[in-house]
């Protein structure tokens, strides 16, 4: 029988006391619903000041980097908008001199303190790019420097693994999309859905004790881990890779299925545990549905997150994903994954709040 006990209360094991990462992680649904109605009333203002430009840029490292990779999926299916992720280095390293004229540079940092996309955001400026900042610290010098600054609705979090910024970046950049595509003479029609996230993000917290302690017992027994994902979903699936390497020690490879299917696929065996990533609905989840047949046939031990029933009942142990649209679940998408990987640590015998060699603000240049 499965145990309905919600990730938020202890199984049968002795836990040890809530750790920062478990509490900024419980702390999402409010810090979505705080992000969106702070942000989604500036969407006029965004379409204001990126009016005339034709092609979006995004700049980011690290979580925020993840964040982008959904954000350039959604700019080019929700608003048919060339979109494109930055190599920061052109800029720091380079100089060189680009025609940015007809683009608008989103730069993503939860710090805003990171000199190299401050420094990126003023190159774009000089090309000539209309700017927007993404950050969770008013007055930071990135938000200083843009053209206009999207502040998440995050709060401090303190614990080096990135969570409720994670998500509310991704909530940002679902809202500067919305606010493009109207300016494409694409109608949004996303508040609907908008309204639900809070929801969802709860329901995601809910998640079965059972099944993610399950989840963490497999991942304990491998030393190597392969994540997996396409599309809208993908930068989830590359979050699941960065937090289980982070926060857990453990060497990821993240790939998309496709890529996967090139040539790494021949790594896969019984000794490596696959992690795969799907959005609750759309076209990549046939394709994902398949791959966890091959996976297992090479015996991997196969844990998915998201996609329909087919999909789940193909994988060794599975949760669901949001109930939304393929379009908004990468908002909420990730909650599993982080409940994994902080359980994770505790089987390691790991300080999920500050992994070994991290701070919470990474300079690079």
């Amino acid at each position: 029988m499965p145990n309905n006990q919600p990730a938020s209360e202890l199984s049968g094991e002795t836990r040890p006391a809530a750790t920062l990462m478990a509490s900024e992680i419980a702390e999402q649904p409010a810090a979505l619903e705080a992000t969106l109605a702070a942000l989604l009333p500036l969407r006029s203002r965004i379409a204001q000041v990126t009016a005339g430009r034709k092609r979006l840029l995004l700049v980011a490292r690290g979580s925020s980097d993840n964040a982008a990779i959904y954000g350039r999926y959604l700019a080019e299916l929700h608003a048919g908008m060339a979109a494109s992720l930055a190599a920061p280095s052109v800029a720091t390293l380079y100089d060189a001199h680009v025609d940015l004229s007809d683009t608008i540079a989103v730069c993503v940092s939860q710090s805003g303190s990171t000199a190299e996309i401050v420094d990126t955001l003023e190159w774009s400026k000089r090309g000539g790019a209309a700017t927007i900042a993404i950050t969770n610290a008013e007055g930071s010098p990135l938000a200083e420097a843009a053209d206009l600054a999207l502040i998440t609705q995050a709060g401090q979090e303190r614990a080096v693994p990135a969570t409720k910024t994670y998500t509310t970046q991704v909530a940002a950049l679902a809202v500067t999309v919305d606010a493009l595509a109207a300016s494409f003479g694409r109608s949004g029609a996303l508040d609907a859905e908008f309204a639900k996230i809070g929801d969802q993000a709860r329901a995601m917290l809910e998640t079965p004790a059972e099944t993610l302690d399950a989840m963490a017992g497999a991942l304990a027994e491998v030393d190597e881990v392969l994540t997996s994902g396409r599309g809208l979903a993908f930068g989830t699936t590359l979050e699941t890779a960065l937090k289980l390497e982070e926060t857990c020690l453990r060497p990821v490879r993240g790939l998309s299925y496709a890529d996967l299917k090139h040539g790494p696929i021949a790594i896969v065996d019984h000794e490596l545990l696959t992690v795969l990533v799907a959005g609750p609905s759309g076209p990549t989840v046939p394709g994902l549905t398949e791959l966890a047949g091959i996976v297992r046939e090479k015996h991997s031990m196969v844990i998915g997150i998201g996609g329909d029933e087919s999909f789940r009942a193909a994988c060794d142990l599975a949760v669901p994903g949001p109930d939304s649209s393929e379009t908004l679940a990468p908002l909420t998408l990730i909650i599993p994954a982080q409940l994994t990987v902080e359980r994770l640590a505790h089987k390691l015998g790991l300080d999920p709040d500050a992994p070994r060699g991290l701070r919470k603000i990474t300079q690079t240049d």
